[in-house]
């Protein structure tokens, strides 16, 4: 792994928060619980006495069948839900589902949880996990909160202390070094009617470009091109984001390739509640990656911590198989398809500040214990409304030690309608780590090569 120190410097602390407390880096002392009562993502190791089980270092080893493909067999094949929540019992779990999961199985009859036997399979490769360690005692928000100094590229704050350090961890997160993809979405009508965008995806983090070298372009954190393969009135159109890590200072360089006009154009307006790709107004730039970007815009609080019945392990949503109508359905996807698991999230809570506009007002975050991805999000809007309600349906790459998303959902409850996006089930080459990229890749200029119909 190719590591570079950096300054962060995005978000801003919730004013709220009591003057004087100590903001990231941790003692010694503490740290030193990180790889033994802690894992070394910072989650606690030890069960609950139930059913969350000990973790004991992942799913690090791929299922025999497996030929490193990128097409991912289900490791727990034969394995049946314990239990099944839906509205004639949803009042028994309540505590352990968020209000939006709540009102999901108030509003649609057919949208149940099937709740299966916990596995704590997150793990990520040795030198990140190491290199976490390293950041619980050095790497603290500085310039008033507006900052992370002496970080390195992977999570910062195994042991957060407010809600800006927890969501730091979502976004900065492992998902491996160079990752290209093809994947769909999709947007059903009311009634469940549905046409596929197609999409190929590229990550790659700055220092992880073949020709990096320290004190390149050190304010972004990573470059993300995503081209448009189908439908035909679409294809052949590209975005380029350059994620600056300072977005306040530097907003987020953003590049359309419009292939009709053939031109290359900045994008200012992919950020924050700006529409995102072909998504007919079902979700903003920000709902990406469950959320992205800069956190500037509210104040977070950290909760704390809770257990829920959250998707994981969600195999059965990439099976082969299947094809895209099987897992699309009229107001949801197809419940039976999906596996909810009992783990310890971080509950943290995002208010937006006074002066500043969003189409979400609140937004309330619940994080994976072991990976730091968020595993739930409910939305509320200007009138404190429950209105959207996204679950991300996450998987172990166990061939690469990447937790990350078979798909993401963002239900909206007023419409009645909702995004996936993420379908591999139908796609060839579904995903490549290691992908050899350089800087010229991720310029304007090659927008108009990656766009050609």
């Amino acid at each position: 792994m190719k590591l570079n120190k950096k300054l962060l410097a995005t978000g801003v602390l919730a004013a709220s928060l009591v003057a004087g407390q100590a903001w990231g880096a941790v003692s010694a002392e503490e740290a030193a619980k990180l790889g033994n009562t802690l894992t070394p993502m910072g989650a606690e190791r030890a069960g609950n006495g139930g059913d969350i089980p000990e973790w004991t270092g992942g799913l690090a080893t791929p299922p025999a069948g497996y030929k490193g493909d990128g097409i991912y067999l289900n490791p727990f094949p034969d394995e049946q839900p314990k239990f099944i929540i839906n509205q004639s019992n949803v009042g028994e779990y309540e505590d352990k589902l968020s209000p939006g999961q709540v009102a999901m199985i108030r509003q649609y009859p057919d949208f149940t949880i099937p709740v299966y036997t916990t596995h704590r399979t997150s793990v990520y490769p040795q030198d990140i996990m190491d290199e976490t360690v390293k950041n619980a005692t050095r790497s603290e928000l500085i310039q008033g909160g507006n900052g992370i100094g002496d970080y390195a590229n992977a999570t910062p704050f195994p042991m957060p202390q407010n809600g800006l350090e927890a969501i730091w961890n979502h976004i900065t997160r492992y998902r491996g070094g160079s990752v290209q993809r093809n994947v769909g979405q999709v947007t059903p009508t009311a009634g469940g009617a549905f046409s596929v965008v197609k999409f190929q995806d590229e990550l790659t983090w700055n220092s992880y470009l073949d020709d990096y070298t320290p004190g390149q372009d050190d304010n972004v954190l990573f470059y993300f091109k995503q081209a448009i393969t189908a439908p035909a009135r679409l294809a052949g159109n590209v975005l380029l984001v350059h994620e600056t890590l300072d977005q306040v200072a530097e907003p987020r360089r953003a590049w359309i390739y419009n292939a009709g006009q053939r031109r290359v154009r900045r994008a200012p307006q992919v950020a924050y509640d700006g529409p995102g790709t072909a998504a007919d107004g079902l979700r903003t730039s920000d709902n990406f990656d469950m959320f992205n970007g800069a956190p500037d815009r509210y104040n977070w609080e950290l909760i704390g911590k809770k257990e829920m019945y959250i998707p994981y392990n969600s195999y059965k949503l990439v099976d082969r198989s299947l094809s895209y109508s099987d897992i699309v359905r009229e107001g949801h996807i197809n419940q039976d398809l999906t596996r909810y698991e009992l783990h310890r999230v971080w509950h943290v809570r995002a208010t937006l500040k006074e002066g500043e506009r969003h189409v979400y007002a609140q937004r309330d975050f619940y994080l994976d214990e072991d990976s730091w991805q968020a595993a739930v999000i409910d939305h509320y809007d200007g009138r404190g409304e429950l209105w959207r309600v996204a679950e991300a349906h996450s998987m172990q790459f166990y061939d690469q030690n990447v937790p990350w998303y078979a798909i993401e959902v963002l239900y909206d409850l007023l419409s009645g309608r909702y995004l996936a996006l993420g379908l591999t089930n139908e796609e060839n080459d579904p995903y490549n780590f290691g992908v050899s990229r350089q800087s010229r890749d991720y310029t304007p200029s090659a927008l108009r090569r990656a766009g050609t119909r």
